[in-house]
């Protein structure tokens, strides 16, 4: 009878183990599922990375975007909306230093800071405007456009200085139509060439998105050819997937990937390090480092924002079931203690 109660004892012992390593899962599960990511770039005016992308990272058919692959390699305009710091909670003059406007100061991007007067250039006129921006992953945020001002050379490298001191244009959760936000402004008058500078800040991660679109007023377009620059459409955007390194998921219902939950090989971890080198050492290790709304703020979120929270009930679920497995073998092993001891 004693081996038969030690015998018994012990398997509640083991089952009380198995009941708590079910609850571990449960825990662990819900961090990654409320992991969410943006990426975007502007549409129009069409930025320099999505123009080199739809011209073909290959064999691009710009003088511009020729150079450009050749400074960075075609890698990074697959990756054409990826344009990121991912902690750069609003301190981007600080972090990012004058003549790496375009690139975000990585080196992945160098590319795009070429100073030249033939990257590819949209037609402007000053006045009303409606701006997209083109979001593979939708989220909550703001969006600051810069114009550079009158006596920008673009044969310079681009500085800080010149910008405007003040956005023309600043929006908060501007709409989202389309997969692409939506954004009404008004231009400054301007003549000659010009760019037109943006900054994404997300507002539930210290995340921040930027783009350059080179633009012309009083002009035609200038694309080298082209009637206008290039810009990605969505069969572009899809037959290029295969090859970009980091998720397009967001709008359409189609949600995150689980590169998404583990960090993306694009993106660095920025510490303000101008020489870029240690920001592009581990790709994809911070992008994870945004907190997760939590409960139902998080349904609310996404559900504005056009993501899929259908992720987190099924990490919920799993994690459930492995709980509660585990429930039902402790209650069993107390009921057969108990038949023991009787």
């Amino acid at each position: 009878m004693t081996v038969r109660r030690e015998a018994a004892a012990g398997f509640v012992r083991k089952a009380t183990g198995i009941a708590l390593l079910g609850l571990a899962p449960l825990a662990l599960t819900v961090v990654p599922a409320g992991t969410a990511v943006a990426h975007g770039s502007m549409a129009d005016p069409v930025s320099r990375v999505s123009t080199c992308f739809a011209e073909g990272p290959e064999s691009p058919e710009s003088a511009a975007c020729k150079a450009a692959v050749a400074a960075s390699g075609p890698q990074a305009f697959y990756d054409w909306n990826e344009v990121n710091i991912p902690d750069a909670a609003g301190e981007h003059r600080r972090i990012i230093p004058d003549g790496k406007l375009c690139s975000a100061g990585r080196d992945k991007y160098k590319g795009l800071d070429l100073p030249r007067a033939d990257w590819p250039a949209t037609a402007m006129t000053a006045g009303e405007h409606t701006f997209t921006y083109k979001a593979t992953a939708p989220h909550k945020g703001t969006f600051e456009l810069y114009l550079t001002k009158e006596g920008y050379d673009p044969a310079k490298p681009l500085k800080w200085s010149d910008l405007e001191s003040a956005p023309f244009a600043k929006v908060t959760d501007p709409t989202l139509k389309n997969g692409s936000y939506v954004i009404d402004a008004t231009v400054p008058e301007r003549s000659g060439r010009h760019l037109v500078y943006s900054i994404w800040q997300r507002s539930d991660s210290p995340e921040a998105f930027y783009t350059c679109s080179d633009v012309t007023f009083g002009g035609k377009s200038a694309a080298g050819g082209r009637a206008a620059p290039a810009r990605p459409d969505e069969r572009q955007i899809e037959a290029g997937r295969p090859k970009s390194t980091v998720d397009h998921a967001g709008h359409g219902g189609d949600g995150h990937t689980a590169r998404d939950q583990a960090g993306h090989t694009g993106h660095p971890g920025h510490g303000g390090h101008p020489d870029g080198t240690a920001r592009d050492r581990a790709d994809g290790a911070r992008d994870a480092d945004a907190p997760a709304p939590q409960g139902g703020a998080e349904k609310a979120d996404l559900a504005e924002t056009g993501g899929d929270g259908g992720t987190a009930p099924l990490a919920l679920g799993g994690a459930a079931v492995v709980a509660a497995g585990a429930g039902v073998l402790f209650v069993t092993a107390r009921r057969r203690a108990a038949r023991s001891r009787g």
